[in-house]
């Protein structure tokens, strides 16, 4: 079974409901350059680190850790997950790299270099997504709040409430952190909120409506679950790639305002 079908009316409700996103600047996009992706790559967790990109996958019996070439797409090095685990958001410390799972109440401590498993830690609810700033962990369980770890023990330490106008933010999924600010995913929805992470306000949505063209849309294996999920940034060369669940492509963006109404 595909994840989270029991929750596609509520995400329905979201979407016809736009009081919450009204009043809060929209950003566009802009294509810089596209890199192949695995179409049997079911983003959960994405980032950038030394002209690779390190993936996580889900589904049971197919969740993977991968480090991928960006401009090949080509997996140079991999860690399949027992098949009792859904794979989710991943994020890198120092030496080492975090993996959780869905519903499962375990995550995974990898060694960065070589992917050998080192421990493995445990957490209520699900596991969603992962990002970090230079002392912190920041966790998505798909509610409306973000959960801080401490990066060294993966205790959870606080909280950040998500709200856009004063509501929450519900279904809150793949994280990046981007020049201070928190991206998310909105699951079942094309747009990803950027979060002031000290008061947990959406200060600008990113609507990446249209990013994948009709044709390749068309021809994701379940358009319904084959969603927009997957945010990497390159601090150094100013570089953000999105991409989505079998997605055959990354794409570079920029972000453009789109004028007012």
């Amino acid at each position: 079974m595909y994840r989270r079908l029991a929750r596609f009316a509520a995400v329905a409700a979201l979407l016809c409901s736009t009081s919450a996103w009204a009043a809060i600047p929209v950003y566009g996009y802009k294509v810089v350059r596209s890199y192949p992706h695995d179409t049997s790559a079911y983003t959960e967790g994405l980032f950038y680190k030394d002209g690779y990109l390190y993936e996580s996958t889900g589904q049971n019996g197919q969740s993977f850790l991968r480090k991928v070439e960006l401009q090949s797409g080509k997996v140079v090095q991999r860690q399949q997950l027992p098949a009792q685990y859904f794979g989710e958001g991943i994020v890198d410390w120092k030496n080492r790299l975090v993996q959780l799972t869905w519903q499962s109440h375990v995550g995974f401590v990898y060694d960065l270099a070589s992917f050998k498993p080192l421990r493995d830690f445990n957490y209520p609810g699900e596991g969603w997504a992962l990002t970090r700033d230079d002392k912190r962990l920041y966790m998505s369980d798909g509610t409306s709040v973000l959960r801080i770890l401490d990066p060294e023990t993966l205790a959870t330490i606080g909280k950040i409430e998500v709200t856009a106008d004063g509501a929450p933010v519900n279904n809150l999924n793949e994280l990046e952190w981007v020049n201070g600010e928190i991206y998310a995913n909105v699951w079942l929805t094309q747009r990803i909120a950027r979060i002031d992470p000290a008061t947990g306000r959406v200060t600008g949505w990113i609507d990446l409506s249209g990013l994948l063209n009709a044709g390749e849309a068309h021809r994701l294996p379940d358009p319904v679950n084959d969603v927009l999920n997957g945010i990497a940034y390159d601090a150094r060369h100013h570089r953000l790639f999105v991409t989505g669940k079998c997605w055959p492509k990354v794409f570079a963006i920029t972000l453009v305002p789109e004028p007012a109404p």
